[in-house]
């Protein structure tokens, strides 16, 4: 197979897992998932000499150094309106949560959201997309055994931080669950 028919092939296979990877991480900002996605795609096709034989946790990779990108231009944008004053504040809408509208679990996503970004990255790669510790490695560009660290000592701290968090509810239903 040529070179560019891989590159079709991995297209057509990944690019909705790439489209969820990263609308994941642009949470609420929808309007730039196609733009990143698009970006990991032109670099794909760049570097179709080098896809691998499995290409998804290369993919992986390849989008979290675009979504940094998209990152940081998110950032001057929102600096740059902010400097000029035409943010939502100064228009006087504000958003305001009902009293009811916590999200179920929300205090999991918080706690998710209290580490570090390389954490949460290690954490989202094996549970939402799903990765063994070998496609993590090859995802943030390091050995399998320090996969493997990262990822042990990421869960020690969000255990940690959920252990924190957790609301007294859930405290109780687990009480109740060890007792029944």
């Amino acid at each position: 197979m040529s070179n560019d028919e891989i590159f079709a092939a991995a297209y057509r296979e990944h690019y909705w897992a790439v489209s969820r990877y990263v609308a994941r991480r642009l949470d609420g900002r929808t309007g730039e998932v196609e733009e990143v996605v698009a970006e990991v795609f032109t670099v794909a096709w760049r570097r179709r000499a080098d896809l691998p034989a499995a290409p998804l946790p290369w993919l992986y990779g390849v989008a979290r150094n675009c979504l940094a990108n998209a990152v940081r231009g998110y950032g001057r944008r929102r600096r740059l309106v902010d400097r000029l004053g035409n943010d939502d504040t100064a228009h006087g809408r504000h958003l305001v949560d009902s009293p009811g509208s916590e999200r179920p679990g929300a205090w999991v996503h918080e706690a998710l959201a209290r580490l570090s970004p390389a954490d949460q990255e290690v954490l989202r790669l094996t549970a939402w997309e799903e990765l063994d510790t070998d496609e993590v490695a090859v995802a943030l560009g390091c050995g399998k055994r320090a996969a493997a660290m990262r990822l042990h000592r990421a869960r020690r701290r969000l255990r940690a931080e959920i252990d924190r968090l957790r609301p007294p509810a859930a405290e109780a239903l687990l009480e109740e669950h060890r007792h029944g």
